[in-house]
């Protein structure tokens, strides 16, 4: 977000004496982004966050990827895939290449422990389900349909008030707002599909005054590692600047519709290294007279593009439900089905809510997916009553 913030209390100036009421120092911490060249906050501590007891190995199954071999459009019926579990261990790795790994999770229980990713952000969409997210620098209440935006280095704790789907986005960079919608003072434009109004902050309460043992898995790229620490983390008296969690809910997502069908560029939500995000939410579709309101063919020949089906008709697919994700692969050429185009003809709206990735590496297919892929999805463009050939 390109908003500054402010939260709680503060000294006069940043890297001055801020002292307690009993005449002690607060520790502050500056958390940043690339080094100390992009946006940051400074933190404001009861006691340093430094204070570690011990480090542990922390025995994680890295996610074996495998190359979409042979090339071809795949379907994943993810909603075969529950693993319950916390906001981590649910994780089930779908997709990935060196840039971003897509997973699905169905969160039934809270995190007792911290976690923090230290190797990148994470953007996290809320298929369904509702709690809150508890950082440092306060709490996020969410809900159905939020994306919840996590700075590399965050440390939080996703606690769900009831079951909870989730589609996690891990970075190996920074998720930020799409540069086109953005002014050269980082505010978002008029013509943007969203404003700062849209967008929702942690709410600090008061510190946690507390020592003890407590537990935080890091991990960064392929390191992972068990922090036992003996301050609390979530022990922040204030804090302010630009890198901090926030939520977006996608039902405020104003799509753009126009005369003729719209490409997806204009349906972007954020951008990261590599990767680019898109929305496509219930609208008007176009208005021309002999408008075919369904996308056209074509052929991505430089990104793969993942769609995560959420609510609502998915017109121009059959086959396709909640909780699907289809990867359309580059060089493999993908559009709307038979009797598509003409169905959708004359309508004049679509219910249809999904999200969509482009990346712009190949993407590889986690080992495990394959356990609940539609084998025959490539042959779903074959007119009915072809016999498809092996």
């Amino acid at each position: 977000m390109p908003s500054y913030v402010r939260a709680g209390s503060l000294p006069a100036k940043r890297h001055i004496q801020f002292r307690r009421p009993d005449g002690g120092l607060y520790a502050e911490e500056l958390f940043s982004t690339k080094g100390f060249e992009s946006a940051f906050s400074l933190l404001y501590h009861l006691r340093p966050p430094t204070a570690t007891l011990d480090v542990r190995v922390w025995k994680r199954n890295s996610p074996a990827l495998e190359p979409n071999e042979p090339l071809r459009n795949r379907h994943f019926q993810t909603r075969r895939s529950r693993r319950p579990g916390d906001a981590i261990d649910a994780r089930i790795p779908i997709l990935g290449n060196a840039d971003i790994l897509v997973a699905v999770a169905d969160v039934d229980r809270r995190m007792e422990y911290f976690y923090r990713n230290a190797g990148g952000d994470e953007l996290l969409f809320v298929h369904d389900g509702g709690g809150t997210l508890e950082t440092p620098l306060g709490v996020l209440e969410y809900r159905a349909h939020d994306y919840l935006v996590l700075p590399a280095g965050t440390v939080y704790r996703l606690q769900p008030a009831t079951p909870t789907r989730l589609v996690v986005h891990q970075s190996r960079g920074h998720v930020a707002i799409p540069k086109k919608f953005r002014n050269e003072f980082g505010q978002l434009v008029e013509h943007a599909p969203y404003c700062e109004r849209d967008f929702r902050v942690p709410t600090l309460g008061e510190p946690v005054d507390a020592q003890g043992e407590y537990e935080i898995r890091v991990t960064s790229g392929a390191r992972d590692a068990l922090y036992i620490v003996q301050n609390h983390p979530f022990d922040v008296i204030g804090w302010d600047g630009y890198c901090y969690p926030y939520a977006f809910n996608l039902d405020e997502y104003a799509p753009v519709t126009g005369k003729l069908h719209q490409p997806p560029p204009v349906h972007a939500t954020f951008e990261a290294p590599g990767a680019a995000f898109c929305a496509f939410v219930p609208r008007l579709f176009d208005y021309h007279p002999l408008a075919v309101p369904v996308p056209y063919n074509h052929s991505s020949v430089d990104c793969d593009e993942v769609l995560y089906y959420v609510s609502g008709n998915f017109m121009s697919r059959r086959g396709i439900a909640e909780g699907s994700i289809t990867l359309h692969a580059a060089g493999a050429p993908h559009g709307p089905q038979p009797g598509a185009v003409e169905a959708s003809l004359g309508k004049a709206s679509t219910d249809e809510l999904a999200i969509m990735l482009d990346t712009f590496a190949p993407l590889s297919l986690a080992s495990g997916a394959h356990t609940f892929e539609d084998p025959g999805y490539y042959r779903s463009w074959l007119e009915a009553g072809e016999a498809p050939s092996r």
